[in-house]
Order: C-alpha cells, then structure tokens, then sequence
C-alpha cells in the first residue's frame, strides 16, 4: 500500500493502515531526530511525533509528499526538546553510511576512516544551529534542498545558503580532503 492509500485508510480509522506509515518511516525519523540533537531521547522525540502526524493527519495536504511533512513534525519535536533542555546533545551519528569504509584489512585505511569522522562528528557538532540542521538535512539524512525547506520550514534559498555556509565551515575545520 502506498502512501495515499495508508492515508485515507488511516482517516477512515484503519489503525493497520498508520501502522504501515510508521514503519514505512520509522527508522528515517529515529535518524532524523538523533542527527538534529534528540540523541538518547529520540525515540521519544519520535513517538511524540507519530501521535501528532496522527492526530493531525486531516490537515495534511494531500497533494503534498507524506515523508517531508512528518520530518517537519519530527524536526519540530527535536527543536522543542533541544530548546527545552537548554543545550545540544552530542550527536551519536551512524556516520558509517555516509563515511568513506576502508578495507577491514587496512588498518592504516581504517584508522584514517575513524579519524574523519570523529573531526567530521565533532565539526558539524560546533555549527550554528541552523547551518547544522541544513547539513544533516542535505547530507546526512540525504534530502533533497525541496524536502529539506519543507522540514524545516524554509524556503529554498535558505536551505541553500544554510547549507552552503556549514560546508565551508567544515572544510575550514576538518580539511578539504573531506569535501
């Protein structure tokens, strides 16, 4: 089933139906908030977020992609947590996936490996908020600058910029063998 068709199963009050949508996009929201700062706490991030995708699940515009508007809410549910707790959370990334992988029997290869990805991790951890969340969006979270707007509520441009200006900050910070 797609996802308009869970859709109105699930405003008919197939509960089987949003079962499906939550996990269809269960794991890219558990990413999304531990990426944006929920760490530890983004399955609750996550929950939350799914009770309100349902709750408001008659206002989503249904000529819309479901997958942004509910990283939107996710987003959203990580913002109020991170801005409630008055600090940001270390960001545990699953940076294998988009880290390059040496060989397991280099381990010259793989020490280089972990080592661009700590100052990568440790890096994007010192952005300013809003660059940090365009980065994750675009290139941790692979969104396009489209679903990556609609996430957080920009407009493109911004995203651009956003996303333009973490990069730089990074290439100063790691090095430009990581750009």
């Amino acid at each position: 089933m797609d996802d308009d068709e869970a859709i109105t199963r699930s405003l008919a009050g197939d509960l089987a139906a949003y079962e499906a949508l939550v996990a269809r996009y269960s794991t890219l929201a558990h990413r999304t908030a531990a990426m944006l700062g929920a760490g530890d706490e983004a399955e609750d991030v996550v929950q939350e977020a799914f009770v309100k995708a349902f709750r408001h699940l008659s206002t989503f515009r249904r000529d819309a992609p479901f997958k942004p508007w509910l990283l939107r809410i996710v987003a959203n549910e990580t913002h109020n947590l991170t801005r409630g707790r008055g600090r940001r959370t270390d960001l545990t990334a699953r940076l294998g996936a988009t880290a390059e992988q040496a060989a397991p029997d280099d381990p010259e290869g793989t020490a280089i490996a972990t080592d661009r990805r700590t100052r990568l991790l440790a890096a994007v951890r010192l952005l300013p908020d809003r660059e940090r969340e365009a980065v994750v969006c675009r290139y941790f979270l692979q969104l396009s600058e489209a679903e990556t707007a609609h996430v957080l509520g920009w407009k493109v441009g911004t995203v651009k910029s956003r996303t333009h200006r973490g990069l730089a900050r990074l290439r100063e910070e790691v090095g430009r063998d990581l750009g």
